[in-house]
């Protein structure tokens, strides 16, 4: 039986995108007949003073959450002690519950975890697959320029390379990612893409008449254009608020901002200095609500800096395309999101910046009901073919499993 362990600061009840990933990788390798152990905290990411059980088995899936300081994400000291502590943490876990038979897979929460794996794998003679959803610490190189916090960005990155080098895999999220961890000198035989996914049995396409959240929070009659999930220091708003700006007399279009982040307070107070009265927001929602939240907007919007382009993906591209809906990519032409796009016809890509470029193509589909809706057939047609939750699954089974044969064929 392939032993599979795991480490992420999240795991199930939490639904943060890491989280969600691991959950749905573990609990259905489980079911495929894997023995899966999760090394991860006892908090929420939405609530850091939560004390979730120490030991607890879900789905056949064994969870050791370990103790970490919790100060949560408000305050950066403060995030970066629990960084550290989860380190520490980890690192007595790992200890004891890796052997030689062990594949351990780290993700990148917190970042650089891999090299306290890394550190136990070798160790202990077993191997390290590496689980990248970004590409620290060059997605800090990119978003600040605090000149104390960009010196130590080459040595760290040397220093995950080293790691990265010595894995028996480096999954990466996307085709860019790859490429970046190529040019870093990491063997592309150590280097394999499976991109995130969404579950379509959770998110499915539902129409505005059956919506209740759309009819539960008032939007039966409006053209909706959407933002779901974190709006953080990566994503680029202010041309989605040029666009509402010059749409503010289309009194059938909504912007619709669902969830939360770093820069929601920044978008509330624009709306609020300029009287803006077609941008609302809601919360997140649960995961039992998720279809109808996902299927509210008639359009989707997905913001990256072409700066990130590489160094993380976009996965709420996934979930947006399970729900049967069209996406605007406000970013790089040349980046994951737009090359999904244009392959599956289901939507466009402006450049950061290009407010009436993304204006022009609302009032378009908000006029051409038959086109908005022949774009959403054509995206959840891409998502069964490409992003659905057991084909991800699936991709994973046969790399773990090939790793596992492998170490069985080379023992003397």
């Amino acid at each position: 039986m392939t032993r599979v362990l795991f480490v992420n600061r999240y795991f199930h009840p939490d639904f943060s995108a890491t989280s969600q990933m691991l959950s749905d990788l573990a609990l259905d390798l489980s079911a495929e007949g894997f023995d899966v152990t999760v090394v991860t905290s006892r908090q929420r990411y939405d609530s850091p003073g939560a004390s979730l059980p120490a030991f607890e088995v879900v789905g056949g899936v064994k969870v050791h959450r370990i103790a970490t300081s919790a100060f949560g994400r408000t305050h950066p000291a403060g995030r970066l002690v629990d960084y550290l502590t989860f380190h520490v943490s980890a690192l007595i876990a790992l200890l004891r519950l890796v052997d030689r038979e062990s594949i351990v897979v780290a993700k990148t929460d917190p970042p650089l975890i891999g090299i306290t794996a890394g550190w136990v794998a070798a160790l202990k003679r077993a191997r390290l697959v590496n689980w990248l959803q970004d590409l620290f610490p060059e997605v800090l190189g990119a978003l600040t320029t605090r000149p104390a916090a960009r010196l130590g960005i080459a040595p760290l990155a040397a220093l995950r390379d080293r790691y990265l080098r010595r894995a028996a895999c480096n999954v990466a999220v996307g085709h860019r990612m790859a490429t970046l961890l190529a040019e870093r000198r990491i063997p592309v035989a150590r280097i394999a893409v499976i991109e995130n996914w969404a579950d379509g049995t959770v998110v499915r396409p539902v129409s505005p008449e059956a919506n209740a959240l759309r009819k539960e929070w008032g939007l039966q009659d409006a053209f909706v254009v959407g933002y779901s999930g974190n709006l953080g220091m990566a994503h680029e708003v202010e041309t989605i608020m040029q666009a509402a700006r010059l749409l503010r007399e289309r009194t059938n279009v909504v912007f619709l901002f669902i969830g939360g982040g770093a820069r929601v307070a920044e978008v509330q107070r624009v709306l609020q200095q300029e009287h803006l009265t077609n941008i609302v927001f809601r919360p997140y929602q649960p995961r039992e609500r998720l279809a109808d939240s996902l299927s509210v907007p008639d359009l989707h919007l997905v913001c990256l800096r072409p700066a990130m382009e590489g160094l993380v993906v976009p996965s709420k591209l996934y979930g947006i395309l399970a729900a049967g809906r069209p996406c605007v990519f406000i970013g790089a032409p040349t980046g994951e999101c737009a090359a999904s796009l244009r392959q599956a016809q289901c939507g466009y890509t402006v450049a950061g910046g290009d407010g009436e470029g993304l204006a022009h193509i609302v009032r378009q589909l908000a006029d051409d009901r038959p086109l908005t809706r022949e774009l959403g057939v054509r995206a959840g047609a891409a998502f069964r073919e490409r992003f659905d939750r057991p084909l991800g699954v699936r991709r994973w089974s046969r790399l773990l499993g090939g790793l596992a044969t492998a170490a069985t064929d080379t023992v003397p």
